[in-house]
């Protein structure tokens, strides 16, 4: 693997919970990291700006007591997503929370600057930053980045349009660092397939909106369980980025999932802070392509330990051949 001596042996399970917007809260993110896989939530999740170090003691305190009474299976690390868009006024006051807690790992997304990259060496931290082409992924590794998320297509939130076969093909081709792949990934199978294309780790959220801890609405959760891929419509309307959400969803907002407009990436804008009760769109709910492998609610200690099983019995699979 080409991960970082700090990672290579701190995860029971190649697996990294994806930032979910609005979804990923302290409760996830803990119960993600003590079932032995990266946990992460986006900054903006945490509003006002003084909630963010109140999750961040929380999560780093919780952690610690659990560590110190399972020397034998400690946590896993965890990850906070920064927005690193002009328009996102908190960056540099939630890049400082970073500082202060020694966040592990930071995942950038929508921009790569060498002042946020900088911030997060100085303390040994890992910043992973997600793409979804060939392109962006050798600008973020001139800037600083140490890693890269290679977000193909598929996934849920805002998604590439490449073949995960192709865009770690061609990031490999340069690139020998820490990578993962997203992209429809929600079985233990597909973690192992993401591994023999090239990828270090999975990148998984979708299937997590169903787990007792994600921050979503019970009908949220119950339609990550009752649909498939064909109920994944691909657009830039909701938020100014190319993305994919739940048709019921749309259509529940009085919209036609087959014809809808085109937005101006120009208007994206973070400066509410993501503030969900300002958005037009709050109820158009985001989702990855893999959710058809999702077949009941549950905890998210139960569905690690199911992924789990599925790459032990993908493996043995693979190597009786």
């Amino acid at each position: 693997m080409s991960l970082p001596p700090s990672l290579q042996n701190a995860l029971r399970l190649p697996v990294v919970g994806s930032p979910l917007f609005i979804i990923s809260n302290p409760d996830l993110v803990i119960a993600q990291c003590k079932a032995g896989i990266i946990g992460s939530f986006p900054a903006l999740n945490a509003r006002p700006e003084p909630v963010l170090e109140e999750w961040l003691e929380r999560i780093t305190s919780e952690l610690a007591d659990y560590d110190a009474a399972n020397p034998d299976a400690p946590s896993a690390p965890f990850a906070v997503n920064q927005i690193v868009h002009g328009s996102n006024a908190r960056l540099k006051h939630d890049m400082d929370m970073c500082v202060k807690y020694e966040v592990p790992i930071v995942i950038t997304s929508l921009g790569a600057k060498e002042w946020v990259n900088e911030m997060v060496h100085s303390y040994g931290g890992i910043v992973l930053h997600d793409v979804n082409n060939n392109r962006f992924s050798k600008k973020a590794i001139e800037k600083g980045a140490d890693g890269l998320i290679a977000v193909a297509a598929g996934a849920g939130g805002h998604a590439g349009t490449v073949s995960p076969m192709a865009l770690i093909q061609e990031i490999r081709e340069w690139f020998d660092g820490p990578l993962l792949l997203s992209g429809a990934i929600a079985t233990g199978d597909a973690v192992l397939a993401a591994q023999a294309m090239g990828a270090d780790l999975a990148y998984i959220g979708s299937a997590f909106i169903a787990t007792e801890e994600a921050n979503a609405e019970q009908g949220y959760k119950q339609a990550i369980v009752d649909f498939g891929a064909d109920d994944i419509v691909y657009s830039n309307l909701f938020t100014g980025v190319h993305g994919n959400y739940l048709k019921p969803s749309i259509e529940a907002a009085g919209l036609d999932p087959n014809a809808l407009p085109e937005s101006d990436p120009s208007q994206m804008d973070f400066g509410s802070g993501g503030d969900s009760d300002a958005k037009a769109w709050k109820n158009i709910w985001g989702c990855g392509q893999g959710i058809g492998a999702v077949k009941k609610l549950g905890t998210t200690a139960d569905y690690v330990a199911k992924l789990t099983a599925e790459y032990d019995d993908a493996k043995a699979r693979i190597n009786s051949l």
